[in-house]
């Protein structure tokens, strides 16, 4: 939004002074000197105003001049203090100066700055952008507002002189979504900012009206993927991250429409206009899919989710995953998991399920190698159809030598060299797992094709001839569901004793297959 300040010659004393003469005034454009003073009326400061829960102390965020006493003007390489004289409306103002003014001294025009706030120990530089890092409050959302005018020509017969805002104005929009019926009482802040010129990396908004949250911040760029918006609601806290760069230039308005869901903040819409109106660009966000909590890990709800976490997980293989709903991977192209030293995190699927695994690569398999930090629980992939065109395939892991736990795998898996239903290789715990469904029937194993460490209760059904294709050391606690000796509910009655302690456990599904459900005796 720009300021117009308007600049006149006191024309009264045009008339006053006797001692001008028609010729004083024709001669070469130049005015007597010391007679003219340069006084600015301000105006164009009346806008949409922010609704006020306490007294106003500093207003021009919002088009008042109430509360500002002085400001800076620089002409040529002076620049004196001027007093600011508000309308009682406090919607316009007088900036003058009673001794040593700044003078006309000719019609011609002038090159003229002016700043506010200014330092009082050095007035003569405009300083640099500094907001507060609390803006909770009005008076100190106010005190971060800088308004000025730099070099800017003035025409004596016409003197205007226009000022913007230094600052970016961000407005947040809160509403309530899916596990929310409230946003009441919600903590907004501003993260990820630059710390240039001492400014905050974080900013706590002020609640201007109802669910709405605004901060004033330095121009800056935020990168994409980096948190923006951090909301505090209910005992849990919520991130939103830009899929794009976030620019905040100086005297723009970014409004932020966001939706707080139990899974995290998706935005329903961004508009980017003047600092008032908000008109200008506008745009429908894309759901992100994920959440991003404190620790940095990832909360998951959809494929475009899990995909960035994946994307995230090929640079730092120790961020954790956590799905929140189930996942359909038809159609989405996906990047394994894992690669020395692997996989050090944990992915807790929460008895929900992927579907839509399908492709075909050299090697294929959801994770490559599980470190002995790693942790893969509580998760089922359903009718997967993988194909290894020159190695090995299998469900989950390539190589495990973390703990995979309560995981199940149904589906095709098919490849030049050899398949197995959960690992290819376990050095590391494989505990209460099962597949069903048609291996290559070529040295498979329908838990794992090379043991060297412990498979716990785990189950299979299908085409498979053996759980663990080769032992090489290891203890191999594998059964084959027939239908006849062996059936599904014993499997799950079997597996479920070595669950005790985990956060869900197998239930025989309509589907006549297991189907993870919350364990009642750990929630």
């Amino acid at each position: 939004m720009i300021h117009r300040l308007f600049i006149t010659a006191a024309t009264a004393l045009l008339f006053a002074l006797a001692a001008c003469t028609q010729d004083e005034l024709a001669d070469d454009n130049r005015l007597p000197e010391g007679e003219y003073p340069v006084v600015i009326h301000a105006t164009g400061l009346s806008v949409e105003t922010t609704p006020l829960a306490a007294p106003s102390t500093r207003a021009t965020v919002d088009g008042d001049w109430q509360g500002v006493t002085s400001v800076a003007l620089k002409l040529g390489d002076a620049v004196k203090e001027y007093t600011v004289t508000a309308s009682t409306d406090f919607k316009s103002a007088t900036l003058s100066r009673e001794n040593a003014p700044h003078y006309w001294t000719s019609r011609d025009p002038i090159t003229v700055s002016a700043w506010w706030p200014f330092d009082n120990a050095d007035i003569t530089q405009m300083p640099a952008v500094k907001v507060a890092e609390d803006q909770s409050k009005l008076a100190d959302f106010q005190n971060s507002d800088f308004i000025a005018a730099e070099n800017r020509k003035v025409e004596f017969n016409n003197p205007t002189l226009e000022f913007n805002h230094r600052t970016a104005r961000v407005a947040i929009e809160l509403k309530p979504g899916t596990g929310f019926t409230s946003v009441d009482g919600a903590t907004v802040s501003l993260v990820s900012l630059s710390a240039d010129n001492g400014n905050p990396t974080a900013i706590k908004t002020y609640n201007a009206s109802g669910n709405t949250y605004e901060a004033l911040t330095a121009p800056q760029t935020v990168a994409a993927g980096k948190p923006f918006i951090r909301v505090e609601l209910g005992g849990g806290t919520f991130y939103f991250r830009p899929q794009n760069n976030v620019v905040l230039e100086a005297g723009n308005r970014y409004k932020y429409t966001v939706k707080v869901n139990a899974t995290g903040l998706t935005l329903e819409g961004c508009t980017i206009g003047e600092w008032f109106d908000g008109g200008g660009e506008t745009g429908e966000a894309e759901d992100l899919g994920y959440s991003i909590q404190d620790d940095g890990s990832y909360m998951v709800y959809n494929a475009d989710g899990l995909l960035a976490w994946n994307k995230a997980a090929q640079k730092d293989e120790s961020i954790n995953c956590t799905l929140t709903a189930d996942i359909d991977l038809t159609g989405k192209k996906w990047t394994r998991i894992g690669i020395w030293p692997g996989y050090s995190g944990v992915f807790n699927g929460q008895g929900h399920r992927i579907t839509g695994l399908n492709f075909s690569a050299e090697t294929t398999k959801l994770f490559g190698l599980l470190n002995g930090r790693g942790v893969i629980k509580n998760l089922q992939l359903i009718d997967v159809n993988l194909y290894g065109s020159s190695g090995s395939a299998a469900g989950i892991v390539e190589q495990n030598e973390g703990k995979i736990i309560a995981c199940s795998v149904t589906g095709k898996i098919s490849a030049y060299g050899r398949t197995s239903g959960i690992a290819y290789s376990n050095y590391g715990d494989i505990i209460a797992c099962w597949f069903d469904g048609t291996l290559k029937e070529y040295e498979s194993g329908a838990i794992v094709c090379y043991n060297y460490a412990y498979t716990t209760s785990c189950y299979w059904g299908g085409n498979a001839g053996q759980g663990v294709f080769r032992n090489l050391g290891g203890k191999v606690d594998a059964t084959k569901v027939d239908g006849a000796t062996v059936k599904w509910q014993a499997a799950v009655d079997g597996m479920n004793t070595a669950l005790t302690n985990n956060d869900y456990q197998w239930a025989l599904g309509t589907g006549g297959l297991p189907v993870l459900k919350r364990n009642n005796n750990n929630p």
